[in-house]
């Protein structure tokens, strides 16, 4: 055995261990009950813990690994894996948080804006206008989800209606999203993911069919009238999709008309092919 490897494999009391980790007894016993950094013996009389000195790296990297205010399954990965892999689970973890820290940041500037007076500053940056559409037959997905589930719902789900739309005489207009209810981190909806087709015979077998499974249905609906304002790929994340909701919303009331159904998102362009600053999805109100 080398050197290292006797040093390494020094038993060390608690004590003697937390002093060369620059950590406390009680964030070892911490590490330990959360199967992070279990001692590498504990005294069956006694009950006190023995740590090998080999074991102090470990001890250290969870320590800062904690101060990322990573959660503990997560760190029990990153220490785990190790080397390049653990490196790599580390980085995208971080993605995620600046990602987030992103949303929250665009967040509060939209709010500072709310409680400063400045929302008809941030209305007037829309266009509003109207327009008319047809009755139309739609096949439908509907789902419970809140705010951060609801971009791969979306997605997932009008993929699944597209498809399916061949065998109901195909798509007939533009996909859009219906929103029965706020969805939001503590509200759940439901969201109606939406695909006008022109088969009705067609849609409603096929809604008999997947409907249990898929939460699909099948409906007409009424011509109606749309106040709608036209937005970018970029400004459909949150928050500032929600400056545009409300913009159309002001605009209604301004115009002495009356919401006659709940809001959508109307998704017209191609989204993977479109830039932030194109023109992808409509934020629209039925009106009367």
């Amino acid at each position: 055995m080398t050197e290292d490897a006797r040093v390494d494999d020094e038993l060390l009391t608690i004590g003697a261990f937390a002093a060369r980790a620059r950590l406390s007894a009680k964030a070892l016993r911490l590490y330990d009950r959360l199967g992070l950094l279990a001692p590498a013996r504990v005294d069956e009389g006694s009950g006190y813990r023995y740590y090998r000195a080999g074991q102090v790296e470990r001890a250290r990297l969870v320590a800062l690994l904690r101060q990322l205010d990573m959660p503990l399954a997560r760190i029990a990965e990153v220490v785990g894996a190790g080397g390049a892999e653990g490196a790599a689970l580390l980085a995208a973890y971080w993605a995620d948080v600046e990602s987030r820290l992103a949303g929250q940041r665009t967040l509060a500037e939209y709010l500072r804006g709310r409680l400063s007076g400045r929302s008809s500053e941030m209305y007037g940056k829309f266009v509003v206008e109207t327009v008319d559409v047809p009755a139309r037959v739609v096949i439908t997905q509907s789902r419970h989800t809140l705010a951060d589930e609801l971009p791969a719902w979306i997605g997932a789900s009008l993929g699944r209606l597209e498809t399916a739309a061949r065998d109901c005489g195909g798509v007939t207009a533009a996909p859009y999203v219906v929103y029965h209810a706020e969805v939001s981190m503590e509200s759940d909806g439901p969201a109606e993911a939406c695909v006008p087709v022109a088969d009705e015979t067609a849609a409603r077998a096929w809604a008999r069919e997947h409907g249990r499974s898929w939460e699909t249905g099948v409906r007409v609906e009424p011509a109606q009238r749309l106040a709608y304002t036209r937005i970018t790929k970029a400004q459909v994340a949150h928050p500032q999709i929600l400056a545009a909701f409300e913009a159309v919303e002001q605009w209604i009331a301004a115009a002495g008309l009356e919401q006659a159904g709940p809001c959508r998102e109307v998704y017209f362009a191609d989204w993977d092919a479109a830039g932030p600053e194109d023109e992808v999805c409509d934020i629209a109100f039925p009106v009367r």
